[in-house]
Formats: structure tokens, C-alpha cells, sequence
């Protein structure tokens, strides 16, 4: 599994506009191959930046199979105009508990 990160910094006056432009995108990306959840959460200090956070099967479902399909195209039509500046996504490999434990024969 791989956790698709991004914090989203939504222009002050369009938050509103943002969560319902969402909430119909949200359909775009869960109905795509290797999606397995989302969460959007609004931050409570600075309540115009949004943290994405996407649960893929791979990596390549989100680089290559998400970004890549048509499907695509109507998600950025609906969000990108959105953010400013455009947000920087990342993507991690959860460690899994007891990796690091110094206890483990190794």
C-alpha cells in the first residue's frame, strides 16, 4: 500500500467552492483501479489548506493509471484552478509496527 500525501492551499475566498468541487471529483478517483480510500481534512490553524491523504494498492495506480486516464482530466477540471500555489504531492510506504525494534534479532 502506498499513501498519497498532499496539502492542498486553497485560495482564502473559495474554500466553500473547493469542498463541493470535491465532493463531486470524490467519485472520479475512488472509482479508479488500486484506489483504496481518501480523506480530505480541513486544517484548523490555517483553515484554507486541506490535507489529502489517498490509500493506492501501488505507487504506479496513482502516478501512471490515475494520472494518466481521462478520468484525470475531469479531476483537475474540477480542483486545480483552486490552489495557489499549486500543492506538491508525495507518496509513502507505511512502516509497518515493530520494524525498528531494537529488541528484534536482526
Amino acid at each position: 500500500m502506498i499513501i498519497e500525501h498532499a496539502l492542498l492551499p486553497v485560495l482564502p475566498d473559495r474554500t466553500e467552492e473547493f469542498e463541493a468541487a470535491f465532493d463531486r471529483a470524490r467519485h472520479i478517483i475512488s472509482a479508479m483501479p488500486g484506489f483504496r480510500s481518501l480523506s480530505l481534512s480541513r486544517c484548523v490553524e490555517a483553515p484554507a489548506t486541506y490535507l489529502l491523504l489517498v490509500e493506492w494498492e501501488r505507487l504506479t495506480d496513482h502516478t501512471e493509471g490515475f494520472r494518466g486516464s481521462p478520468e484525470y482530466l475531469e479531476w483537475k477540471r474540477l480542483l486545480h484552478h483552486f490552489y495557489e500555489p499549486f500543492p506538491t504531492v508525495r507518496h509513502f510506504d507505511p512502516v509497518p509496527a515493530g520494524a525498528a525494534d531494537p529488541a528484534k534479532p536482526q
